[in-house]
């Protein structure tokens, strides 16, 4: 009997909860809807009134679509040094220009004896391989082309450079312990001196001495505009006998996985710091670049790029949040002896203040949709000359960065509106 006397209690007590959560989303319902209707009504104010949060948003969003891409162009064209693979070299890429210069005038060349070193101390690597390079000017019968770049390789660079092999063959270990006068082209070379015929087996002049066409590589494309297929690959061993006899190395080392990577760097820093008799507490006198090095110092730039667009944006969404309050109290003022027959037939000040938020916070949500728009239609002509891409989480921080604008400025009007009195409200003429 107990149980059946307390439910009803039970039963009367859990209807107001529900009754207030139902009326609750009622409001909310009709809020929005009135929100929208106001929107309609009034369309060039509205506009006028968004134009801070439109522009704040397009700038966020079209500066976070441009560093976006830039990252993945960075990351798939200059900080790709292949699979798990560091480069060991003269000096470290990644660094101010001072020092740069500092280390280019102390640090030793790499040369054929740190490659050789290397490739018989370091333990457990899956493949290691060097290169150098300079500019020659590459001729065919009369046809020539002017700054080609020129590479002496080792076989093992085609496991861990860009180019993939398209036809023929690439430079073997045969090639390179006889010195062997062959070469291995991209295809700018292809395209300028074989457009239709086969450049397998053909002779091409690299600085006036010839060279036996044994493959050619996959297209590359271009990076910032400048050709990746322009290049002739020739054995290191030729390279230095005819070339450059004390050639500047990058010396590429590739790890088994990316968990052996910090492994075998430190491992490669420690021989190179003890064949250059490096004292414990002078820098290293040599680089070690990795992807994720030169994606780091890629990273502190953009940071301060986009630090200064959040400070832009900042401004321009407080105005544009000042505006959204301004335009609501004057929209209180208009529309007060409304509120005033609106508390007489009974609405809580809950539901003139969820009105009045839902109105700034809609019309704040509509400019951030509207900058959202502008902002992917300006990636998009960027795109078309630069890079650029659109990232989901700028398009979501775009509309929840405009309607908390919106919610945050609506308040004070909202609170003004919900104190009114409904008889001084009443007698407030239209």
């Amino acid at each position: 009997m107990a149980v059946i006397s307390q439910s009803p209690a039970r039963l009367e007590g859990a209807r107001p909860g529900r009754r207030e959560g139902a009326s609750f989303w009622v409001a909310a319902r009709e809020a929005f809807w009135i929100a929208l209707d106001t929107l309609r009504t009034h369309k060039l104010r509205s506009f006028l009134t968004l134009l801070g949060v439109v522009i704040a948003t397009t700038t966020l969003i079209v500066v976070m679509s441009v560093v976006n891409g830039m990252n993945e162009y960075i990351a798939d064209h200059i900080a790709n040094l292949g699979t798990n693979t560091f480069i060991v070299s003269q000096f470290q890429w990644a660094q101010g220009y001072e020092n740069w210069l500092k280390a280019r005038r102390r640090n030793k060349r790499m040369g054929m004896d740190d490659y050789e070193f290397l490739k018989e101390h370091l333990a457990d690597y899956k493949s290691i391989g060097a290169a150098a390079m300079n500019a020659f000017d590459v001729r065919y019968e009369s046809q020539t082309i002017y700054d080609v770049e020129v590479g002496g390789v080792t076989p093992s660079m085609i496991e861990m450079g860009e180019q993939k092999v398209d036809r023929g063959r690439y430079i073997n270990e045969t090639d390179y312990e006889h010195n062997s006068m062959v070469c291995f082209i991209g295809q700018d070379l292809v395209d300028k001196f074989f457009p239709s015929v086969d450049p397998l087996g053909k002779e091409i002049l690299v600085r006036g001495l010839p060279f036996r066409v044994i493959g050619t590589a996959q297209r590359i494309g271009t990076t910032f505009g400048i050709s990746q297929d322009n290049f002739v690959q020739i054995p290191l061993t030729t390279f230095v006998k005819l070339f450059q006899a004390r050639p500047n190395l990058n010396i590429s080392v590739q790890a088994w996985d990316a968990a052996q990577m910090t492994r075998l760097e430190d491992q490669a820093r420690a021989l190179m710091r003890a064949r250059r008799h490096t004292p414990y507490r002078e820098p290293d006198p040599f680089g070690i670049n990795a992807s994720d090095t030169l994606m780091a110092v890629w990273h502190q730039l953009t940071g301060t790029i986009f630090a200064v667009t959040i400070g832009v944006v900042a401004v321009f969404m407080v105005v544009g949040g000042i505006v959204i309050m301004n335009i609501m109290l004057a929209s209180v003022t208009e529309r007060t002896h409304e509120i005033g027959i609106r508390k007489s037939l009974g609405a809580r000040r809950l539901d003139i203040l969820m009105q009045f938020v839902m109105e700034s916070g809609v019309m704040a949500a509509a400019g951030g949709l509207l900058g959202i728009a502008l902002a992917i239609v300006v990636s998009k002509i960027v795109a078309a000359f630069f890079t650029a891409a659109v990232p989901l989480t700028g398009i979501a921080i775009g509309v929840v960065l405009s309607t908390g604008v919106g919610l945050f400025f609506g308040i004070y009007p909202a609170s003004q509106a919900a104190k009114l009195d409904p008889i001084e409200a009443l007698r407030t003429e239209n």
